[in-house]
This record gives C-alpha cells, structure tokens and sequence, in this order.
C-alpha cells in the first residue's frame, strides 16, 4: 500500500519554477565603472570573487563530505532484500542489499542521482521502474530496468514530468502523475509499463494530482488533489471507468491525505487535521461516510503511514516536537501494538515486507547519517541493516541537537509566542562562540534533529554555534502555525529572526558580534529579508538559490504550480498585493546590505530561476557591496553531485570564516 508520503513529495514537486531563458549574467549588469569582478569557470562550475580553496580547510571538509546516508526505498518480491538509496563515488544510485549489514550491490550507474525506484511486487518478476532527471532540471523520466539482463529502457515521453509510481498488487500495471497532457497540469495515468507513453490520462482535471494506493483487487485507486499546504483532496477512482467519489466533499478547507483502502474494501485509511489543529488517523466508511479516528488525539501531526500489503497492520510516525515516534496499530481489532523502539531522531520511508511480519525503516541522527533499520514485528526486535560511513571521522565529537524555544514580538493567551530552535554547539567550548543562524526552504517545511554533514564541519571545524529556527510559517506545529505568514503577513517570519538575534545576545555563550545567516530556497529568500532587516546585526550572509523578488518569482514560475504559491505568498495580480509584494522584495531593499555575501545559485533551477539570485548579485554590486557568487551550470534547485557540494560548501566554509574574523577573533 502507498503511504501518505507521495502528498509530501508532490508539494515539494509543485514547488518547481518554470526557467526564465536566457537570463543574463550578473556581470553584464554590473555598471561600466564597477570593479572588475574575478571570475573563473572550472569545468561546469562558475565562480565570482571567492578565493582559492583553502587546502588545509578543504582536506577537513573533504572528510565531512564523505559522510554517506541510505535511504529504503522497497523490498523484494520474495521479501528477502530490500532496494536502497546511497551513494558510492558522484551521486546517489539504486542498490539491493540482502542481508543485515551486507555488501550493498549496485544497480543503477548514472551520472545523475536516482533516489526514487519500486520493485515489482509479481513473484519471479526481476522489473525495477526508476525516475530520475537530467541537470537538476526536474523534468523526471520514468525507466524500466530488467535485473536479470541489466536492459534498461525509457518508459515516459522524455519531456514531461512524471512522478509518484506505483505497481499494482498483482504487478502487472503502473500507476503515476504526469504533466504530459499540457505541461500545466499534473494528471494521473495506468498503464503497463509497455504502455506508459501512450495511454490516456485516467484523470485528467486542473490542479496538481496523483496516485496514493491500489486496493486489494485492483479496479480502484485512491487519488489526491494537493491545493495548498493546508488544502487537500481525496478521490476514489474506477479504473475501468474513470469515475471518480470524492472523499468528504463536504471538507473544503481541511488537509485530507490518503493511506490506502482497508481490507474489505469498504474504508479508506486517511488524516486529517478537520478535528483540530493537528493532523489525525482514521478510517471512512465509503457507503456511510462516516470517520472513526484511530489515532490519539495529541498535539503533534501523523507525517506518514503505511499498511501492510494484507491490509492487517498498520505503521505510522508522529511527529513530536520534530523528533519521529514509530506507532502500529492491529486493524482488525484497531488496538495499538507494541512498537520497537528505535534510534532517537527522524523517521521515514516505512516499507512492510511483502509477508508482513517486518518493517523496513530509514531513521537519520543529529550524530549519524540517515541508515535503514528492519524491525521485527512480533520480536519487537530492531536489526540496522546499513551503516553508513562518515569519512574516518569520530562521530563521539559530533554535536547533538539541543531543542530550545525562544520568544517572539507577538502574543498567544496574554503570553510572548514561543518560537522552536534546534542548537548545535561544539562539545568542550569556552568563550563566546560565532553563530551560524540556518533557516530552513518550503517555506512549509520543518528543520529537524536529522543528520546534516554541514551543520557538524561548521560546529566543528569552524567552532561556530548553529542555530535553526522554525520560524512561523514551519509545519509540525499546527494549522494556525502554518498561515502566519501568509500574504500580508509575510515578513512576522523574518521578525522572528530579529527577536532570534535578541534571544542570542541573552546568553553567555554567543556572541552576538559574529552571527551570519544562512538559508537555501524559502530560505535563501530568509537569508535576504534579515540582511535587508537586520544589517546592522549581522556579520553576512549566505542564501542558496532564493527568492529576491517576489513578483519575479511568482511571474516565472511555471502554470501548474503558480496557484499554489499565490496561496502561500499572495496573487501578484492584485494591484494592492503587487505593491505590497514589490515593497518586500529584497531586491527593492538591497540598497540596506553593507555586510558581505554569498549567493550560490543552480543554472538550470526549475523552481527558483538563476534570474533571481544574478538580480541580487548585480544589483549589490551596483550599490558597491561585497558578493561572492557560485553558479553550478549542471545544477537545479540545490547542489546534487559531490563535486559541485564540495565547491559550494568550501564558498560557505571560507565566507563565514571571513566575516567571523572580520568581527572578533576567528571561530
């Protein structure tokens, strides 16, 4: 049965921009007195006024870039092995591993990452369907590969996109979404592998949906509407006919993910969030229409579930404060289970083994990468399948999370709002540490105690503190958490770093001289809001592929997603949102940067265009600040191949290490 993880990931699918073409390079805008600006291309990278690499920082880095994660992904017909996701050299590739701890196999060899693939579940079949993309381009290719011959060939049309794959239960048909029809709208299609560039949608409607579960004889698939981050749809489809029921159609503005079908047929598993804040479990009579909840009323969010394929048990995680709970629940009586427990940090990819009798996990540290965990259901035993290395390096020094709230400008029943953070310090320090704030994209995402290579070389090697906010606006907090910033009020989210730079200059530790901030999508746009806002009390910054301009932004991005963010950052159609849009835009403010920056920027970025970040570039040059500049020309919206992470990371490494030196002694 499919989790509600493919809602997860087709947010984050609609987030893509369509590219602006022919954008010109932050150079050519640059006024004809400007100073020169040192530029160097290096293969497909291109940089601008950073420095050589530092090889004495670089051969340390090297060591924290070599950190490897595995991620589940299926298991085999047979139950017997289970399909990952890691990396061994450039990119992430597909591999089987077939015992605990065992030689990872590879089975996909190429030059761009593959981080999605399913197993055919038909006993014998030896098909294994991937997607991946080209450049960063999101542009995602489904592939069929036989694992016994190792002939691969090309399923979809080479130009639309195509995700969220799902076998059939007898493995005969595929079911995904495609934006073949028009390159606007994201459709749902069934087909046989053979079929798959041909056939006609099975639904074809406006707005962005997708397959979420076969039921147990294959005539119906669960499908879903993403509308926004707090709207959602379900729909019960024929697949011989087309006809679709909607779930709850009475719910309009509620967010309504899809587990699967229950096991007669009659229900389908589902959360919800319309009993209140928080996002719950329950079950829906089709004929009655009618939810029984089958999940405790708390205040923390179900983020993902799964059946078991005999529909008998059912998985899911909380979200609590950030951190994962595994939970199982027997769905003949509906009385929890005892669950396993496992490693403290964030957990995902729950895969049941095709008997039922295990549950593969990928469970991710603050101290230690993401690895694959089976837990033996009845045993309540946890057996860690891979264990991933992290460069030589001694992870007994690396930093945990600590969780801390701080308080905010506004007030919730009389009392300063209270705004979650993760702290990271180096273990042993004395003094007054640098500060790295690092704000999290979305912007409805979440920072969590997961592991990040990055956060640990800046604790580290730079012997900074790293802070990571989840500003409002954050989910795992809440409905009403997430719609604070909405339009009007988008920039209370970049108040919330100003009362944070307060709540770092309370304690003994920080340094409030030497903060820099640092952020990559929403929170690259973050990063240029508090240099806007805050440039008196910052050192630097550092923003990845963000937004400096929302109209720009909301003008290029691409028609199948546009709705969406208009949702999130207000319709630039209206003339009065327009002006209070422009009005926010860091590239009207830039004028108020005098610190250092860094922008680093993919060329072929299909949700945040190069546009945005070579505006800012030229437009700080043109008011005679310092900016370094990254462009990767084989990149999209973030860094994928270890070559190009290494680059960028070092800008980062040296970037901050400059301006911490630039305010006080160097960290």
């Amino acid at each position: 049965m499919m989790t509600i993880e493919w809602n997860k990931r087709l947010r984050a699918g609609t987030l893509a921009l369509a590219l602006t073409a022919a954008l010109p390079l932050a150079l050519a805008a640059l006024p004809a007195d400007a100073r020169d600006v040192q530029r160097v291309e290096r293969g497909t990278l291109v940089t601008e006024d950073v420095p050589a690499v530092d090889e004495a920082l670089a051969e340390r880095y090297r060591a924290y870039l070599n950190a490897r994660s595995a991620g589940v992904l299926d298991w085999t017909a047979d139950g017997a092995g289970l399909l990952i996701s890691t990396r061994f050299g450039e990119t992430n590739q597909l591999h089987l591993v077939m015992q605990p701890l065992g030689a990872r196999q590879q089975l996909t060899f190429k030059e761009e990452p593959i981080t999605s693939g399913r197993l055919s579940p038909r006993a014998g079949s030896a098909d294994l369907i991937y997607s991946w993309d080209r450049g960063g381009s999101e542009q995602f290719q489904l592939f069929r590969q036989d694992l016994k011959t190792g002939a691969v060939a090309m399923l979809t049309d080479g130009k639309s996109r195509n995700q969220g794959l799902l076998w059939s239960s007898k493995g005969d048909r595929i079911a995904f979404a495609s934006t073949r029809r028009d390159g606007r709208n994201t459709d749902v299609y069934v087909a046989t592998p053979e079929q798959a560039a041909t056939v006609q949608p099975l639904v074809a409607e406006t707005g962005s949906w997708g397959p979420v579960a076969w039921s147990a004889d294959d005539g119906r698939l669960l499908v879903g509407k993403s509308i926004s981050v707090a709207r959602s749809q379900l729909w019960v489809v024929d697949v011989k006919t087309g006809e679709k029921t909607r779930v709850k159609p009475e719910m309009d503005d509620v967010h309504l993910s899809g587990v699967g079908f229950t096991p007669d047929g009659k229900g389908v598993v589902l959360v919800s969030d319309e009993a209140g804040e928080f996002k719950r479990l329950g079950i829906y009579d089709l004929a009655g229409g009618k939810t029984r909840w089958i999940s405790e009323e708390q205040p923390w969010d179900v983020e993902e579930a799964e059946l078991s394929h005999d529909g008998r048990l059912l998985a899911y995680t909380v979200n609590e404060a950030g951190y994962s709970t595994l939970h199982l629940l027997d769905m003949t009586s509906l009385k929890p289970l005892p669950a396993a427990d496992l490693p403290k940090g964030t957990v995902g990819g729950l895969r049941f083994s095709p008997d039922g009798t295990r549950l593969a996990v990928s469970v991710s540290r603050p101290t230690a990468p993401s690895d694959v965990f089976v837990v033996d259901i009845a045993g309540r035993t946890v057996t860690q399948w891979t264990r991933s290395e992290v460069g030589g390096l001694n992870t007994d020094s690396f930093a945990d999370a600590t969780l801390v709230q701080y308080p905010t400008f506004d007030k919730v029943d009389g009392k300063p709002r209270q705004i979650p953070a993760f702290v990271y310090k180096p273990q042993g320090a004395s003094g007054k540490l640098p500060v790295i704030i690092d704000i999290h994209g979305g912007p409805e995402g979440q920072t969590r105690p997961s592991f990040s290579s990055g956060v640990q070389f800046w604790v580290n090697e730079l012997g900074a503190a790293v802070v990571r906010p989840n500003v409002r606006g954050s989910t795992g907090y809440g409905k009403t958490y997430v719609g604070l910033d909405n339009g009007f009020k988008r920039e209370d989210s970049v108040k919330d770093i100003g009362a944070l730079l307060d709540w770092i200059a309370t304690q003994p530790d920080l340094d409030p001289k030497r903060v820099v901030v640092v952020g990559g999508s929403y929170g690259g746009y973050m990063t240029l809001a508090s240099m806007t806002h805050f440039n008196d009390r910052l050192a630097g910054g550092s923003s990845s592929v963000g937004i400096s301009n929302f109209v720009t932004f909301l003008e290029s991005t691409a028609d199948y997603r546009r709705d969406l963010r208009r949702v999130e950052y207000g319709d630039e159609r209206d003339a009065r949102m327009r002006e209070h849009l422009v009005a926010i835009s860091p590239l009207t403010n830039a004028g108020k940067i005098t610190k250092p920056m860094l922008i680093i920027q993919g060329a072929n970025d299909p949700r945040v265009p190069r546009g945005e970040s070579e505006q800012m570039v030229a437009q700080i040059r043109k008011n005679g600040g310092d900016v370094w500049y990254v462009l990767a020309m084989d990149e999209g919206h973030g860094f994928r191949k270890r070559t190009n992470q290494f680059y960028a990371g070092m800008a980062q490494a040296m970037f901050f290490r400059k301006v911490f030196a630039g305010n006080g002694n160097a960290g």
